[in-house]
């Protein structure tokens, strides 16, 4: 990891007012390298029972191909699109054998040591990465309403009200194999945001809404109240959420040494 930053992060997931929670979320380091970040968010969807197994089994998947990734070698974002294939493939099974119709979006990103941050997503849990509190790039969701979107046939805030909004082109598990879209940042820099978060939490806020809340609050700070306003906002109507918000912190400048009393002898 470059010198002048230290990585900071929380997490926050909740059920909203659904009796049950299918969005898992998994924030790890390395075992081995310091300053290599793995975090995952998986939103389960297939009944109480499928979309928990669908998204716990994108985190298995994740954690079990963790363990092997080498950070000085191994290619991030071909690791990244390995963990939604695998993962994919082994809801399919899951699938076969059980009758049920298991399926999970995906949401990953990989922060290396050398200060490269690769994502990969699936389906229409969300990745954003905010430069203090302007936003650089977020992922587009692979649903129908973000396809009318980029055709311009809705608007932004359209598609937020628009009832087919939960409709997925794209996800872990479908009959079809996943697209796994990439995208590179080439060098984190102090004061750089990250999120990756659920439609739970994203479908409440503004981009520019969550870089102020991020830039002005710690990580920990800025989950709860993510969490707390999107349930206030949603009226009794939330879906769960999950959150990871990784937060690049500046270095304390090193304590210059004291000058000696006496000359030295």
């Amino acid at each position: 990891m470059p010198t002048g930053f230290r990585i900071v992060a929380s997490t926050g997931i909740d059920p909203g007012d659904r009796p049950y929670q299918q969005d898992q979320l998994l924030l790890t380091g390395h075992h081995r390298v310091k300053g290599c970040v793995l975090g995952v968010v998986a939103d389960g969807m297939g009944g109480r029972s499928g979309g928990r197994k669908a998204a716990d089994q994108v985190l298995l998947t994740a954690q079990q191909l963790f363990e092997r990734y080498d950070p000085l070698t191994d290619d991030a974002g071909a690791f990244l699109q390995r963990v939604g294939q695998e993962a994919h493939v082994v809801i399919r099974l899951t699938a076969a054998s059980t009758e049920e119709e298991p399926h999970s979006t995906m949401a990953a990103f990989l922060i290396n040591p050398n200060g490269q941050c690769h994502f990969v997503h699936s389906g229409d849990s969300r990745l954003y990465h905010f430069r203090q509190e302007v936003l650089q790039h977020r992922t587009k969701d692979h649903s129908f309403v973000q396809n009318l979107v980029d055709k311009g046939q809705l608007t932004e805030e359209q598609a937020l009200i628009d009832p087919r909004n939960n409709l997925l082109l794209h996800c872990l598990g479908a009959d079809h194999d996943p697209v796994l879209d990439v995208h590179r940042i080439d060098a984190l820099e102090p004061g750089d945001v990250l999120i990756a978060c659920s439609d739970g939490i994203w479908h409440y806020f503004s981009p520019s809404e969550l870089g102020r809340i991020t830039h002005q609050f710690p990580p920990r700070q800025a989950c709860e109240f993510l969490v707390d306003k999107a349930r206030q906002r949603a009226e009794g109507h939330g879906d769960n959420m999950a959150l990871i918000v990784v937060k690049l912190e500046p270095l304390p400048a090193p304590a210059r040494p004291r000058p000696a009393l006496w000359p030295a002898t």
